[in-house]
Formats: C-alpha cells, sequence, structure tokens
C-alpha cells in the first residue's frame, strides 16, 4: 500500500534519545577533520525501519544561542562521510569546510547528516531490484519525515517549511534524493542529486519521474564521465561509464521536458574524467550549493 504522507506538525517523535553533544567531546579527544559547529546525537531510532543510527548536524557560524535567526535546512544521505575522514569509510565530502567558506559569501544552511546503516542499497531505494531485492526506500523516507525533521526543528532554529528545507547524497544516495524531492513535494523543495545510480532496479526511476507531477523548485544535478572507471586499457569500464553519463543526460532531458529550465530550475554538470568517489563530489559541491541556496538567504 502507497504511503499516504502527513502534512509537516502532525508529527510525533516517538523515542526518547540521548541528548545532542559537540562533536569534539564525542570523540573524547581522538583526531577527527572536522572543523565549525558540530554536533551529533547518537544511536536515532526509527520505528520504520527498526534500526537506529547517528545524526550529524553542521551548524552556520552566525548561529549563536543569544540569537533568534533561523536557518534552512539540507539533509543529507551517507552522513558518515559527510564531515570527518576518521568516520568515513573511504573519503570525506568536507561540507563543513565548504560550508565555512560559503558563509563568507553570506550562504548559510543548516547541514543534517543522516548516517547510513550499512544497507544503502535497500533504505536508498523505493524500487525492487531483481538482484538485491525489495527497496526500503519509502520506509526510509517516512523516517525523515516523522523522526527526523522534527527531531531538527525541534532543537535548532530552523525555518521548517518546504521552501527553505532541501534533501542531497549521491549514487544511491542521490536516487534516493530524486525520489523524494518529487515523492515528498510538502517536505522539500530543492534537491542535490550527484551521480546518481538511475540504473538500479531496472531504472524504475525514469518512469516514475515521467508520471510525477511537476514540483516547484530547484534541482542540481551531476555525473563524472569516468563513472565506472575507463583507462584507455579498459575498453568495457569506458562503455559502462559512457552509459552511466547518458542516463543522467536522459533525465537531464526529462526534467526540461517537465518544466524545469536550465540555469533557473535545473543545473546539470558534467566533469570530464571524473569517477565515482567522495573527492568528486566534494569538488562539485561548492557550485551545487551555490545554485541550490543562493535565493534562500
Amino acid at each position: 500500500m502507497e504511503r499516504q504522507w502527513r502534512r509537516p506538525g502532525r508529527r510525533t517523535l516517538t523515542k526518547k534519545m540521548a541528548s545532542w553533544q559537540k562533536y569534539d567531546t564525542w570523540k573524547r579527544g581522538a583526531a577527527h577533520t572536522a572543523v565549525g559547529n558540530v554536533q551529533i546525537r547518537e544511536k536515532v531510532w526509527s520505528p520504520h525501519l527498526k534500526n537506529n543510527r547517528n545524526l550529524v548536524v553542521y551548524l552556520p557560524p552566525s548561529y549563536r544561542q543569544e540569537s533568534e535567526r533561523r536557518y534552512p535546512v539540507l539533509y543529507m544521505q551517507d552522513g558518515q562521510n559527510l564531515f570527518d575522514q576518521s568516520t568515513s569509510y573511504s573519503d570525506e565530502w568536507r561540507v563543513d569546510e565548504t560550508m565555512q567558506g560559503l558563509s563568507r559569501e553570506e550562504i548559510e544552511v543548516i547541514v543534517v547528516g543522516v548516517a547510513n546503516t550499512g544497507q544503502r542499497l535497500a533504505e536508498y531505494s523505493p524500487f525492487t531490484d531483481d538482484h538485491h531485492g525489495a527497496g526500503r526506500g519509502e520506509l526510509y523516507l517516512a523516517f525523515l519525515a516523522d523522526t527526523v525533521k522534527p527531531l531538527i526543528d525541534r532543537d535548532f532554529r530552523t525555518l521548517p517549511g518546504r521552501e527553505h528545507t532541501g534533501i542531497m547524497g549521491s549514487s544511491m544516495g542521490g536516487l534516493i534524493s530524486l525520489y523524494a524531492f518529487f515523492r515528498c513535494p510538502h517536505l522539500f523543495s530543492f534537491a542535490g542529486v550527484m551521480s546518481p545510480s538511475l540504473w538500479y532496479a531496472g531504472g524504475a526511476i525514469f518512469p516514475f519521474i515521467e508520471q510525477a507531477a511537476y514540483v516547484p523548485g530547484k534541482i542540481y544535478l551531476d555525473v563524472g564521465t569516468r563513472e565506472l572507471g575507463g583507462s584507455p586499457q579498459k575498453r568495457e569500464a569506458r562503455r559502462r561509464s559512457r552509459r552511466y553519463y547518458a542516463s543522467v543526460r536522459r533525465l537531464k532531458r526529462m526534467l526540461v521536458k517537465k518544466g524545469y529550465r536550465p540555469l533557473h530550475e535545473l543545473l546539470m554538470v558534467e566533469e570530464q574524467w571524473a569517477g565515482h568517489h567522495e573527492p568528486a563530489w566534494a569538488r562539485r559541491l561548492p557550485d551545487a550549493l551555490r545554485f541550490l541556496l543562493q535565493d534562500l538567504a
């Protein structure tokens, strides 16, 4: 049965959780690469998925306890890879360093990193895949909508409306972020979709997007031309990479046809020779955030 999404303000937190900690305190003196005002909340329980995970929140430099200023919010997937090299399973996105720099351009947002639980293929897909089984993406989005967002809106000075709320991810995280933008139009008005795994479940995302209603807002879309490798000696990898970025070009055409104007509501970036990894996404992140956030201040 398709989930009927409730409107913001009617959700409740279902389980008491530990309090927020400063990231330095949580690391207990261990080395890390997080910078700025970063806080963490451990083992946030999902009644939908029956598991728990950490939330890591970056607060802008101007965020002060004595202030009443409120901020837009960006929810990002794979939270353990965003801020700290010591918690990432490959490299980090350097989201905190990027936001520190963008703050000097008066671009500020609260970033919520939602850690994955090692079940990315299931939780980041709303579709059933012949090889990987049923997706749990609907339950994951219910967790974001019913548990994570109410918690963040309660504990931090957010601008909670959809016009100031976005979602972002890469690979499978890009797939679920794209899906969430169209599936939850009452929650999100902008989406960052980096190197999305559009191939998953036989490309089921394409008929979904084609049938979805136009959602007012912004979409950032990108891809590298060597997502799946492709040195001169690896012809098959080059062929697979071409298919990968061809699928992203196909998505762009669908979005333009739906009404998203290039450079206004839609920005697509192709990075020559870029692979499928965190350093590539970190490189493209500043311009992606400029596009998505520049009109929210």
